[in-house]
């Protein structure tokens, strides 16, 4: 399959501090317009977890200790930490017709376009897990190994249309020791056993070998999925 054409893709120059509710957001507005929509944003430090983390019992004490912001999501998988360098790309529209459309084609669309906006800085990437990575999925992005992005999928329906949410976490210039230490230190306030390895993560910028790569990767991200990059305060 094919994703749907974007007018544009909104680049958010300042940190979102609820980007989970603005995805809800772009899904009701897209639900309301038809319109698909995309946005590039960055969340202020802290964490974005799933809804079965607050049912655990070590849930209360981790809160309290979480360094920066917590956002729950509804949507399954794992924690994911946020801050400078980390960019989250959030593409919504409506569903084409009635018939049920595989989610696995939707993250194969996701992940071509991805490394072919990324294939552009030089850094060859592809689909796979990658064990001892946050929020490991069969659809990361990875490069040599090493998880470069996450994505995820939510459809919802509203106001009568099926909305579809295909979202990715991309280490832009996040430090992935930072960034494994953050997510090591909740885990660890949650009284949970699981430790991720900063090893398994990598970055465009480590591996374009450009510390200020990240123009370069919006421009070419904006090229594959609109061709027109537009800012938002």
């Amino acid at each position: 399959m094919s994703l749907p054409a974007f007018g544009s893709v909104t680049v958010h120059d300042q940190p979102l501090a609820g980007g989970v509710a603005c995805e809800s957001d772009w899904m009701e507005r897209c639900a309301a317009t038809g319109h698909p929509a995309a946005h590039l944003w960055q969340a202020p430090v802290g964490l974005v977890v799933p809804r079965r983390y607050a049912l655990l019992p070590g849930w209360p004490a981790a809160r309290e200790a979480a360094a920066g912001g917590l956002q729950v999501r509804s949507s399954g998988g794992g924690l994911v930490p946020q801050g400078p360098g980390v960019w989250n790309l959030s593409l919504v529209w409506p569903a084409p017709g009635s018939a049920p459309v595989d989610p696995s084609a939707v993250y194969r669309a996701l992940c071509a376009e991805l490394a072919a906006a990324f294939a552009q800085l030089g850094v060859v990437a592809t689909p796979q897990p990658v064990t001892g990575s946050f929020c490991d999925g069969r659809f990361n992005l990875a490069v040599n190994g090493r998880k470069l992005v996450g994505t995820a999928q939510a459809w919802r329906r509203m106001a009568g249309r099926q909305v579809v949410l295909a979202h990715a976490v991309i280490l832009v210039e996040a430090e992935p020791g930072l960034l494994t230490a953050q997510a090591n230190a909740f885990e660890a306030a949650l009284g949970s056993d699981t430790r991720y390895r900063a090893e398994a993560l990598t970055s465009l910028a480590i591996e374009a070998a450009d510390p200020q790569v990240a123009q370069r990767a919006l421009d070419a991200i904006a090229a594959r999925f609109a061709h027109v990059l537009t800012r938002s305060g």
